[in-house]
């Protein structure tokens, strides 16, 4: 089991900007939230403030392509 990581508040630094960039389109937002030590609902604004969206291929293997 994965390692809980301390909930960052505030800004985000350009690093996370990175990474969340990278990860969001194909992988399950909690995963990347508990990955940057985020919640969850930060993670979703933020990239919907960013206009991420989850990719094509990662929606199909959902089922909700």
């Amino acid at each position: 089991m994965a390692k809980k990581r301390k909930t960052v508040k505030g800004s985000w630094s350009k690093e996370e900007l990175g990474l969340l960039k990278k990860l969001f389109p194909n992988r399950k937002t909690r995963e990347v939230a508990d990955e940057l030590g985020r919640s969850y609902k930060s993670v979703e604004m933020k990239a919907t403030k960013m206009g991420l969206k989850k990719s094509k291929k990662y929606l199909k293997l959902l089922g909700r392509a």
